[in-house]
This record gives structure tokens, C-alpha cells and sequence, in this order.
């Protein structure tokens, strides 16, 4: 270990707030102790106190602090900060610390499974049964089930294998910090003579910090910061924002998919299902002409058809667009097709991290913050007045915030222009290739113009319960 005398000014650990908030040791194991407490007192209401009327701390804890307002807006800007405070991998280390350390099979060490656990156990439920995460009692069910899962995981294998592979936010944090503006990085100048390698044995992830510069990478580090309390060698560096998507790195299939996915479902399937579909021309969408055949087939109170509908065609048009223009990009610029689809994939990136901030930051004055403290105050038996929302649904103020989804495709564009770079071929055919490539960046600004102009001219349409019978809410 060699200590820094001099930091870098974008060094956040040269700031004394910073480094308290992100270096103090005992800081760090009282917050993750705290958000532990709370995690189990979460779930331990939501097993006692299983209805909404007796019990407003569980889901309001789940699913309006920790997702979806601090985790968007942590990944938008400081990157996996949440995984380094989670209680999962906070007692992971003890676990992992006493258990068996093998080597997790490597039918389990694909991440696709994560992916899979959000897209069916989270996902799916809250469009196919609405209402499922908004009962304390299924949420409490949920994290209790991820929660013994993860501890047989930590116990049976090494490396955290937990977070790596099987966690459902693992890949998705990964995936989407990369548009933060932070990175954990190392003085190259200390670390050619350093010969004790303390930073790398105190990771618990095994992973090398003073590699991740040379990489572009920071590969499956969780932000916990152990390397930093290791050595002072280690920097948390400002970037310019997306700055790793600016060059070269080793692309990972699973977190272009992730990123698919994810912004199929929240930039666009939220869009159809809670904007247009309040509209007075609601019949007339595809998913609802879809969702009207289906129930001519299927009479079903069981699952929503209505939800059910609008998922899958919002997943499969928006896989169906990424697609048909990744391939005809591939051919206009003559190079291999799958090349050209993970390489310019990250570059859909800010459409749901950065476009989800407008949704995010208005629901903070409609419901989260109300949630949050009617929460505490019920849970802690406070006796505090019960708090009103910040702001009303549909009050002109809030729509300042929608300023955030016409950054999310400019900065989407810039991106692509940035990813296209690394293609080798004539910058010609890049310019030709660019607006194929580009087709759900445009889709989706259009998407929300569109939206836009059919309440201006169609309205709200009065019986919009109608389509929105099984409506969910985004905090479930």
C-alpha cells in the first residue's frame, strides 16, 4: 500500500464530506446496520400486519424509497451505490466469511438468471396480477424468499456469487450505472510499486481495482469500498457522464438485454398502459384491439389480459425494432450483425435510467414522500398527523420534470454517434447506418411528442377506468 499525498480534485475521496460518507468505516457499518434493521422490520410487518390498512411501511419502504427513487436516481449519477449498502450483500460477507466457498457451477454463474427472476417474479406479476406488491403481506413474501435464497447462495459459494449471478437488481445495476458520472479507479503512479496487492485481497468480489482503468471496466465491483478502506491508492473519480460508453470495453450479451428489456417495459409498456390509455382515444391502440381478441378467447378474472397485452407487445415491438434496424445497420455498413447489435446496444442506455427520472422525481411529490413518512410514522407509532402529498396528480409544475425524458433520447443520440465510432467501416456508411441503428431512440421520442399531442387534442378520456381497471401503479 502506497499512500496518496496529493488527490486528484475529482478524486470525491479528496472532499471531506465525501470521504466520510464513502471512507468512515464505522459510518458505513452503522448505515448498512440501520437499512438491515429496516429491511427485516419489513418484512417482519408485512408477515404481521399483511393488509394495506394495518401496514403502510413495508411496501412504502420497497417500493417507494428503495425502488424505484433511490435506486433510479442513485444509478443516474453516483452508479451502485445501493448494491453497496444492500442488506443482501452487507451479511452476504459474514455468510460467505463461515460457508463452504466452492465454486458455483457454471450451470448457475450465468447472470441471465437474475434477469430472469425481475422479468418473471417482478415484472410479470405486477402486469399480469395488478395489485399482487401493493399488499404488504406478497411484498414482505417476496424479499423473504430473495433474502433465504441469497444467504444458501453466500453460504455454498465464493466471490459473492450471489450478486454476480442470481440477484435480480445485480445486472440491472450493472448495466444502467454505467451513465453515472462516478467510477472507482486507482493512482496508476502508486500502483506500479505496490507489491502487497491489499486493494484486490480486500475484495470480496475478487476483482482487481487497479485494472479497471485499463479495462474501461469496473467489472462486478458493487461500490461496497472495501479497496478504499484498504488502501489510498484507490479513487472515486467524476467522469463525464456515460464516460465508459465512450470507448472501448468488453461488452456483456446480458446487459444489452437487460437494457432491451427494462426500457421496453418502463419507457414504453408505463407509457402505454398509464398515459395513452388515459386518453379518449384508448380503444383505438393495438394493445387494446389486441386485449379485446384475447378476451373474446379467455375469460379470465385470474390475470389481467389487459396487462398482459400491453407487456408483451411492448417487449416484443420494442426487441422487433432494436432488431430489424441493428440488422440492417449490420448490412448497410458490412459488419457482422452481432458486433453491431451488443457494441451500439448500450447506447439505449439513458432512454429508461435518465428518461425514468421524470416519472420518478413526480411521483416524489404525489406519492413516495407521503408513503415514506405515513410509513415510518405508522410503523414507529410516531402519532404524527398524516401527511398529505407534496403535489396533485396533473398540477402544471410537475411537468418540469419532463424535461428528463428529452435528455434521455438526446443524450441516447450522442451515445450512438459515440458507439458507432468503435465500429470499423467507412464513415459514410455510418452516417446511412445511423438512423436504422437509431430506430428505438426515434421511436421513442416520438413516443413522447405523440403522447403529448394526443391529450392536447383528444383529452382524458372521463371512463378511462375503463382500460385501467387492472391499472398498476409505478411504486408496486
Amino acid at each position: 500500500m502506497k499512500n496518496i499525498i496529493q488527490k486528484s480534485r475529482r478524486d470525491l475521496f479528496s472532499f471531506a464530506l465525501f470521504n466520510f460518507l464513502f471512507k468512515n468505516k464505522m459510518f458505513l457499518f452503522l448505515l448498512r446496520l440501520t437499512i438491515s434493521f429496516l429491511f427485516f422490520y419489513a418484512i417482519f410487518l408485512g408477515f404481521l400486519y399483511p393488509t394495506k390498512e394495518q401496514n403502510l411501511f413495508t411496501t412504502a419502504l420497497f417500493w417507494s424509497l428503495f425502488w424505484s427513487f433511490f435506486m433510479v436516481l442513485s444509478l443516474s449519477t453516483l452508479g451502485r451505490v445501493f448494491c453497496g449498502i444492500c442488506p443482501h450483500g452487507f451479511i452476504g460477507k459474514f455468510i460467505t466469511k463461515i460457508g463452504l466457498k466452492r465454486k458455483i457451477p457454471k450451470a448457475l454463474a450465468n447472470p441471465f438468471i437474475g434477469l430472469g427472476v425481475i422479468l418473471i417474479g417482478y415484472w410479470m406479476i405486477v402486469f399480469l396480477f395488478p395489485g399482487t406488491y401493493s399488499i404488504p403481506y406478497n411484498t414482505a413474501l417476496f424479499f423473504a424468499v430473495l433474502t433465504l435464497l441469497s444467504f444458501v447462495i453466500y453460504y455454498l459459494y465464493d466471490e459473492m456469487a450471489y450478486c454476480k449471478y442470481i440477484c435480480p437488481l445485480g445486472t440491472v445495476t450493472k448495466a444502467f450505472s454505467k451513465v453515472s458520472f462516478t467510477k472507482l479507479e486507482t493512482y496508476t503512479d502508486g500502483c506500479g510499486t505496490c507489491k502487497t496487492f491489499d486493494c484486490s485481497k480486500a475484495c470480496s468480489y475478487n476483482l482487481k481495482p487497479f485494472t479497471f482503468v485499463k479495462k474501461n471496466s469496473m467489472e462486478d465491483c458493487t461500490l461496497c469500498m472495501d479497496c478504499a478502506l484498504s488502501c489510498e491508492n484507490v479513487a472515486f473519480n467524476l467522469k463525464k457522464p456515460s464516460s465508459t460508453l465512450f470507448e472501448k470495453f468488453k461488452t456483456q450479451k446480458v446487459e444489452v438485454w437487460t437494457i432491451l428489456i427494462l426500457t421496453s417495459i418502463l419507457s414504453f409498456a408505463m407509457t402505454f398502459k398509464h398515459s395513452l390509455n388515459r386518453t379518449a382515444i384508448a380503444d383505438e391502440f393495438i394493445w387494446n384491439k389486441i386485449s379485446v381478441y384475447l378476451k373474446s378467447f379467455i375469460n379470465s378474472d385470474f390475470i389481467s389480459i389487459d396487462g398482459f397485452s400491453v407487456l408483451f407487445f411492448s417487449i416484443f415491438f420494442v426487441l422487433g425494432l432494436n432488431i430489424i434496424g441493428m440488422f440492417i445497420g449490420s448490412k448497410i455498413m458490412k459488419v457482422e450483425y452481432e458486433k453491431t447489435f451488443y457494441t451500439l446496444g448500450y447506447a439505449l442506455t439513458p432512454l429508461f435510467i435518465i428518461g425514468g427520472l421524470s416519472h420518478i422525481l413526480q411521483f416524489f411529490f404525489t406519492n413516495y414522500a407521503s408513503n415514506i413518512i405515513n410509513g415510518v410514522n405508522q410503523a414507529f407509532f410516531l402519532g404524527f398527523e398524516t401527511m398529505k402529498p407534496l403535489a396533485n396528480r396533473g398540477e402544471s409544475w410537475l411537468f418540469i420534470f419532463k424535461i428528463f425524458t428529452h435528455i434521455a433520447y438526446i443524450w441516447a443520440f450522442v451515445l450512438m454517434y459515440y458507439r458507432l465510432k468503435l465500429i470499423e467501416t467507412k464513415r459514410f456508411l455510418k452516417i446511412i447506418a445511423y438512423p436504422f441503428v437509431s430506430i428505438v431512440i426515434i421511436f421513442y421520442m416520438f413516443l413522447n411528442f405523440y403522447t403529448g399531442y394526443v391529450f392536447k387534442t383528444y383529452g382524458v378520456n372521463k371512463n378511462a377506468h375503463n382500460h385501467s381497471s387492472h391499472q398498476i401503479k409505478i411504486k408496486e
